[in-house]
């Protein structure tokens, strides 16, 4: 696993061993989620929330995100996330938080991400509960990125996200939700 692009292009990250606790996105993926970001990252205030090695968060970091904050429940992959972002040498735009999305989204404020990815362990239906608290804290005109299993039943609209766009790759789908800009 590595970064893509940008300023750590190249740069080797770990994950923990397994899938128990960590997936790591394959490179197939997230280039694609990427390319569809390439204009909306510089500057951005980006959620991974499901942080797992950090991949996502860093790779954003990487392409000009001005921060990050990472959400992992589980100490040993937040760990990874931290030696991850040294890495990178983007530790600096980098906030780990150990805790449950849940509880993390109930106190974050709202409007405050830019970009806010997702990408939480397959078929428990996670995106499904979780996405009216994603959509309180992104930003209008922001965008929300899920992968998730194909099956995954995903709403068209959830509060001023709108679904816009859906890809399959292999066995995984990845999901794009603009948020409206009519909230401002």
């Amino acid at each position: 696993m590595r970064v893509i692009a940008g300023t750590a292009r190249g740069t080797k990250l770990t994950a923990l061993p397994g899938e128990d606790v960590t997936r790591p996105t394959i490179d197939r993926v997230k280039e694609a989620m990427f390319s569809s970001l390439q204009f909306s990252l510089p500057g951005a205030r980006v959620l991974d929330l499901f942080g797992g090695s950090g991949q996502l968060g860093i790779e954003a970091l990487s392409r000009g995100a001005e921060h990050c904050t990472f959400v992992e429940q589980d100490r040993a992959a937040a760990a990874v996330i931290i030696a991850n972002c040294k890495a990178a040498r983007v530790f600096k735009q980098a906030r780990v938080q150990l805790g449950q999305a849940e509880l993390f989204l109930t106190s974050a404020p709202a409007g405050q991400f830019h970009i806010v990815l997702l990408d939480p362990p397959y078929n428990q239906g996670t995106l499904e509960k979780i996405l009216p608290q994603v959509d309180r804290v992104t930003a209008p005109g922001g965008i929300v990125l899920c992968e998730s299993e194909l099956s995954a039943s995903l709403p068209n609209e959830c509060g001023g996200l709108r679904k816009v766009r859906q890809h399959r790759y292999g066995k995984v789908l990845v999901t794009r939700y603009e948020k409206d800009l009519a909230e401002l």
